[in-house]
């Protein structure tokens, strides 16, 4: 047997991903303080009060107003993936079991599972007490308005996010961290983190997002490309993807509809965004059994993953001790 400082890069990699995921599952989030997606709103939120304008952008300021936000997404981006990156390289120094424990307890706050699973089934237990109950819970997990939603419109927000966001909260920063270590997963959170507050068409809390955050949209939409499509196949859609992809189209975005639908498809119900589109209109209105499905299906999706990465790790492992 060698010295567990032989391990290998992607031995480390793996049981850093089982660390990472190990600790949400026991803990969850870290405290506001400490948490680096926390950070990464500040800045998020301190540049976009100089890049949006407050009124409609005039035709002839547009270029400038999108120059601005995409400088300040590339600074952004450039502090976060260097900070990522010298926190790594700190970290070669260290025996390999010890740094697979440390870049795991880094990775664990640019993903978070128990969260979203916490926050969707919290909607359906509050729609057990009330429709105004399941409406406010909702409201801290989307933006648009919940108002006019009925009991089954929420019920399918709910499942609506937490199909998206096993994409935006675990399979894509996992990805990323499998394709750049923990520079990519870092870069993607932010990409992520500044898609959610510039991402805007027209004007939100009295600012002109519309050129100010296209940059920011357009380059979540490149980072989300596969993991979303790679999400959509793990939540079972693979063997139906003429339908996934017809039924992925019909959204606005080029990747949220994708784990939408396979969820759609997967639990045989309609998801819809009300005046926007509907996703599997052939399947029945969901149910509260159907939050729990749709929540175990998720769960499936994410320990699959960590015995992806158990299975990497002890073989790369068992290639180095041979």
């Amino acid at each position: 047997m060698t010295d567990p400082q032989a391990l290998s890069p992607v031995a480390v990699g793996a049981l850093a991903v089982l660390v990472a995921l190990g600790v949400d599952r026991l803990w969850g989030e870290p405290a506001a303080r400490w948490h680096p997606v926390v950070g990464m709103g500040r800045y998020l939120g301190w540049a976009g009060e100089r890049i949006a304008p407050q009124v409609p952008t005039p035709q002839a300021d547009r270029w400038r107003v999108f120059s601005r936000g995409a400088l300040a997404w590339l600074l952004g981006a450039a502090l976060v993936a260097l900070s990522a990156w010298a926190l790594a390289r700190a970290l070669g120094a260290v025996p390999g079991w010890l740094q697979a424990l440390a870049l795991g307890l880094l990775l664990k706050p640019l993903l978070a599972w128990r969260m979203l699973r916490d926050e969707v089934r919290a909607v359906e237990a509050a729609l057990g007490e009330s429709l105004p109950a399941g409406r406010e819970r909702l409201s801290w997990l989307v933006s648009r308005d919940v108002a006019p939603l009925n009991t089954a419109q929420v019920r399918e927000s709910a499942i609506e996010t937490l199909a998206e966001n096993l994409n935006d909260s675990v399979v894509a920063p996992l990805f990323w961290f499998a394709v750049a270590g923990l520079p990519g997963a870092a870069l993607y959170r932010f990409a992520n983190t500044a898609d959610a507050m510039w991402g805007y068409r027209g004007e939100r809390q009295g600012r002109d997002w519309t050129w100010a955050g296209k940059w920011a949209a357009r380059a979540d939409d490149v980072l989300s490309w596969l993991p979303a499509r790679l999400t959509a196949g793990l939540l079972g859609a693979a063997g139906r993807w003429r339908e996934l992809r017809a039924q992925a189209g019909l959204t606005p975005s080029p990747n949220s509809g994708w784990p939408m639908a396979a969820m759609a498809l997967a639990l045989d119900v309609s998801l819809a965004k009300p005046g926007v589109y509907t996703l599997h209109p052939a399947g029945r209105s969901p149910q509260a059994a159907d939050t729990a499905r749709a929540l175990q299906l998720a769960g499936r999706v994410v320990g699959g993953l960590a015995l992806l990465a158990g299975g990497v790790a002890l073989c790369a492992a068992g290639r180095v001790w041979a």
